[in-house]
């Protein structure tokens, strides 16, 4: 059979179904529109029978479906591409939706232009990604059992005087479970929550370890290294940012990664009206929260204290003055807005700023060329 063009499918999956919508590059509307079981031999039958008619070129959303489906598509010798669901377009008096809808608007919009495809990991850096992104998940589950034993602890009326969970903390809590001050319910209740929270903090440091060994990997050593030079970035944050933005240079200019963050200003102007508001928070909220988190280091005046000074050792001195560089303009820009607006707010914005600082940095490194080439990028 001879082909007719190419073929654009829209793909909305599930868990056990595909729907799918075959839009033909010069149809009014789509000439097949069906759902399929979420199997790969039954779904590669029908894409290997479809690649008759014409070239096919699928795409899906991004979701918990992961990438399994196009790199099995990829495999099987057809195009496909995972979008970014937050920069689908939406009419703004639609209120219908269900799959059928779903997969025909994929199919027009790709046909079209109209969507944004996300980078895919290799197989390898998504299992560091999700090992990461493991330990961001025990550090979560760390606050609530915190949170859990200290509440219990005061609706009984007993609230530490100083600084909670330092050491001094964890030994009043075992003096209170220990001399009686409690009834027996209680320290049953207030020992299964410590437990709970020794036993996730236990995790948390053995993922701790496990991503420091592998941040010393060829892979991930000479960005880490790098990222690990500027204020607030130790090796975790670091490589949250070197797993999920993986190779730097697809983002030609800084604010297409600020953006890719979330942490560029939402607009709604018209005319002679101008008007932001806050971030639009439509991007990696995994960066997003690392860097802001970063940001609030440089309420402090610039310095290089002895941590930072060990993980600056050994890296290239260009680095080293451009983070530098980044603590005194950061720190002008975070007391400025903090004065106007508060700290809050000067912490996204000194979070934005902080991710060009970083994106002029991995330039150079990401393309192998000279470190020197880092003056050339920051300015």
């Amino acid at each position: 059979m001879t082909t007719t063009g190419k073929m654009y499918v829209g793909m909305d999956v599930h868990k056990d179904t595909v729907m799918v919508a075959v839009l033909p590059e010069r149809a009014p509307a789509p000439t097949v529109v069906k759902r399929l079981p979420n199997e790969r031999v039954k779904l590669r039958r029908f894409f290997d029978r479809l690649s008759q008619q014409g070239e096919v070129h699928a795409c899906y959303e991004a979701s918990g479906a992961g990438y399994v489906l196009e790199r099995g598509m990829r495999a099987w010798g057809h195009g496909c591409e995972v979008v970014a669901p937050s920069l689908v377009p939406k009419r703004p008096g639609e209120r219908r939706k269900h799959d059928q809808r779903d997969a025909i608007d994929l199919a027009r919009l790709y046909r079209a232009g109209e969507l944004v495809a996300i980078r895919v990991p290799t197989e390898a850096e998504e299992r560091v990604r999700d090992l990461v992104r493991c330990r961001e998940t025990f550090q979560r589950e760390i606050l609530r059992s915190r949170h859990y034993l200290r509440t219990l602890l005061a609706r009984r009326g007993f609230v530490y005087p100083k600084t909670n969970w330092t050491l001094g903390h964890f030994t009043w809590i075992r003096r209170l479970l220990s001399d009686g001050a409690l009834v027996d319910e209680d320290v049953e209740v207030a020992r299964e929550y410590l437990a709970l929270l020794e036993y996730k903090v236990d995790r948390r440091d053995e993922l701790d370890r496990r991503i420091g060994e592998l941040a010393l990997e060829p892979a991930y050593r000479t960005k880490v290294g790098a990222i690990r030079c500027f204020r607030g970035l130790d090796t975790q944050a670091a490589m949250v940012l070197a797993t999920e933005i993986g190779d730097w240079r697809r983002f030609e200019r800084a604010p297409q990664l600020m953006a890719f963050q979330g942490l560029v200003p939402s607009e709604h102007s018209s005319g002679d009206r101008e008007r932001k508001g806050s971030i639009t928070k439509a991007g990696n909220s995994h960066c997003r929260h690392v860097l802001v988190q970063a940001a609030w280091s440089y309420r402090h005046p610039p310095r290089v204290g002895l941590a930072l000074q060990r993980r600056q050792q050994g890296q290239p001195p260009e680095v080293i003055v451009h983070a530098w560089k980044a603590q005194k303009r950061l720190h002008r820009l975070f007391r400025r807005i903090e004065a106007r607006r508060g700290g809050p707010i000067a912490a996204v914005a000194v979070a934005r700023e902080l991710s060009g600082f970083l994106w002029a940095t991995m330039q150079p490194i990401e393309a192998g060329s000279e470190v020197s080439d880092i003056v050339h990028h920051a300015a």
